[in-house]
Parts: C-alpha cells; sequence; structure tokens
C-alpha cells in the first residue's frame, strides 16, 4: 500500500486528490491537507469585490467534498517538509506533528512578499482573498469620485485581476456618471505585452484601456505605498485618492530551509511535474517555478500530469506524462472586447487571441460547471 499526501487545497491540491482516487485502486491511502476546509474559487474575488455574488457562489466545504471521493482530509498548518525522510510537519490544526508519506504532491501556492513593499497592509487594498475583497469592496461603496491607483509590483506574475479591476472600475464610474471627476491609472514596471509575454494582447489591451480613458505607466518599479500616493524605486510619486496593489510573490516558507527552491522560492519541476533532485516529490501550481503568469487552469493541468504519474509509479511503469506550458485566459473587459489567449509559454510562437462578449460568458459558464463538479 502506498500513501500519497497533497498538502495545499487549491486548484491543484483538489484536482490532484480527485485524479489519484480515480486513478488508484483502494488499497491506496491519499491524504489532502489544507490550511483552511474552505476551498475558494479565487478568480472570482474581483467579481465579489463589485457586488457580484457571494462568498457561498464560489466556495465549497473540502472536507465534505473529500469524503465523497475517498480522500481523507486534514485542516492543518504545513511548517516543514522533509523530502529526505519523507515526512512534513504540521505545526497547527487537527493533526500536529510529522506526517509520513511515500508519495509527496507539494500544491501550497505561493505567499504574499509583501515585506518587499512598505505600506502595503496599512494602506493598499488587495483582492486576493475574501478579506482583501470585501475591503475594497466597501472602499468602492464609499469612494465618491478622484484617483484610483492600480498598482503592479515586481514579482507580482498575477496580471489577469489587475485588468479586470481597472474595466470593472470604469464601468462602476461610468454607472455613477462621475467619469468627469474621476480617474483610473495602472503603474507597472511591465507593459501588458511583457507581463502576458506576446504583442497582440498587449495591443489588444492598450486599445481597451484607451477606449475607457484608463491611463497606463510602465517603467514604475513599486517600492512603496502611503496614504495617498504609490511610489516608485528611483523616488517618483503616483498621488492617488484610492489605491488597489497586487504585491509580489515568493515561494512558501515550508520549502526554503530544504535548498530544493529557486532564488525566489519556487519549485524547479521537469516535463512530468516531479521536483528536480527528489525523488517521489511533485510539486503543482503556484509553488512551481516555470516562466511566465501563474494561473489556475495551469494547476488544474499540472496535477493532472502530477496523478498520472504518481499512479504509474506506483503501479511499477514508466513515467509519461508531460506537461505542455500552455497560457489559456479570459480577460473580462465588461463590454463587447473581452479577450480569450491562448499560448504555448515555451515557444515564441504568438498568441492565438478572440475578443468579444462571448468570452465573458464563457468564463462564468466555466466557473459554475467547475464548481458543480468538484464541490
Amino acid at each position: 500500500m502506498a500513501k500519497v499526501l497533497i498538502v495545499g487545497g487549491g486548484f491543484g491540491g483538489v484536482v490532484a486528490a480527485e485524479s489519484l482516487a480515480r486513478k488508484l485502486e483502494r488499497e491506496h491511502q491519499i491524504v489532502l491537507v489544507s490550511r483552511s476546509r474552505k476551498f475558494l474559487f479565487y478568480p472570482a474575488l474581483v467579481r465579489l469585490a463589485f457586488g457580484r455574488g457571494e462568498p457561498d457562489d464560489v466556495s465549497f466545504d473540502l472536507r465534505e467534498a473529500m469524503l465523497d471521493r475517498r480522500i481523507t482530509f486534514h485542516e492543518g498548518e504545513i511548517a516543514r517538509i522533509a523530502p529526505a525522510k519523507r515526512h512534513v510537519t504540521i505545526a497547527r490544526g487537527e493533526f500536529t506533528g510529522q506526517m509520513h508519506y511515500d508519495y509527496l504532491v507539494f500544491a501550497l501556492g505561493r505567499r504574499m512578499a509583501t515585506e518587499r513593499i512598505a505600506g502595503f497592509f496599512e494602506y493598499a487594498h488587495h483582492t486576493l482573498d475574501l478579506d482583501g475583497a470585501f475591503k475594497f469592496g466597501e472602499a468602492l461603496r464609499t469612494f465618491q469620485h478622484g484617483h484610483i491607483l492600480l498598482g503592479y509590483c515586481p514579482g507580482a506574475r498575477l496580471p489577469v485581476p489587475l485588468f479586470e479591476t481597472a474595466f470593472a472600475l470604469s464601468r462602476l464610474i461610468e454607472g455613477r456618471n462621475e467619469a468627469d471627476r474621476s480617474a483610473i491609472t495602472i503603474v507597472s514596471h511591465e507593459t501588458p505585452e511583457e507581463m502576458f509575454g506576446d504583442a497582440a494582447v498587449g495591443k489588444a489591451l492598450n486599445e481597451a484601456m484607451a477606449s475607457r480613458g484608463i491611463e497606463f505607466v510602465s517603467d514604475f518599479p513599486i517600492t512603496r505605498i502611503t496614504p495617498h500616493s504609490v511610489i516608485a524605486d528611483d523616488g517618483r510619486e503616483m498621488n492617488c485618492d484610492l489605491s488597489m496593489v497586487i504585491p509580489p510573490f515568493s515561494g512558501q516558507g515550508a520549502v526554503l530551509h530544504s535548498r530544493i527552491t529557486d532564488a525566489e522560492g519556487y519549485l524547479p519541476v521537469d516535463a512530468n511535474m516531479r521536483v528536480t533532485g527528489v525523488e517521489r516529490m511533485y510539486a503543482v501550481g503556484d509553488c512551481v517555478s516555470l516562466p511566465g503568469p501563474k494561473m489556475g487552469h495551469m494547476a488544474v493541468q499540472q496535477a493532472e500530469i502530477a496523478a498520472e504519474n504518481i499512479a504509474a509509479e506506483i503501479a511499477g511503469r514508466a513515467v509519461s506524462a508531460v506537461y505542455d506550458h500552455d497560457l489559456t485566459l479570459v480577460l473580462e473587459t465588461d463590454g463587447k472586447d473581452s479577450i480569450y489567449l491562448h499560448k504555448d509559454l515555451r515557444t515564441d510562437d504568438p498568441a492565438k487571441i478572440k475578443q468579444g462578449r462571448f468570452w465573458a460568458w464563457a468564463k462564468r459558464g466555466h466557473e459554475q460547471y467547475w464548481m458543480r463538479r468538484h464541490a
């Protein structure tokens, strides 16, 4: 009997656990450990901040969902991993101490490295968890008019909520008839083309922003935030009445001591999603060291590959499933120019881009389907 331990209850962890439950015989044990028993569909948080939906629409109870799939669930905080000894240390939760495994899927995501941006928690809003989304939503309800600044920090690698927030703000301001007394500015160290690694999507985004009067300022690496401004590393200051900032991220602390990460704390993996240089350890989702943005659909695909290869290892077969590092997304603009993008991040081939109202509808439909399937 093999024990497969999955740490992390996001897209990657949930899909890895469910896929393994389908592929492995009942004699094998599958354990999922997450710091929270609530799964949250993070791409929907911008929508929630603008009052379009409720938390129950985009979350479900992991314990109940896993129970139906013969997966053992523990709510707990992973403190350390010891790959050589094949155990993890759980510091808080229902189980504390060392938990051993035969195979490990590391899916803890990444952490907000807000220590790099002075004043972030004191003065900036974000939409990266439920509490942050609701606080930003409350600020929007009391905001009348003025300058709204959206910031994108070096190391963020999460551009979709940045632009979706900008377009939703434009619609909100227009609906309040405050467009003449309000302005929206995005500041970033990168251009839209650099964020997505493609000239065509950069062009489409620039045109969509221009049509709505959204200003974009590149070459502005954020290092500090004050109550009424955002400051670049060279001292330039952009004043504002309200700010929402996507912070830097880094790898999780649970692996930093292990010397198996890159300089940013992310885990290098091969095409089979095996952690480089470590036996029987796989990594999926935002914690992996791969180029380009980090997206939920990537975690899902990586989890399927990892599960297939773990099942092969357990059965004594050769590992053969390979992950194709593609970027697929829909960026809602609240208009007819919503953007669908598909790009192979391992090549320099241009992205395939389509635009239209259909794609926003398709994105919402996919969200509802995903929640029904996994809840």
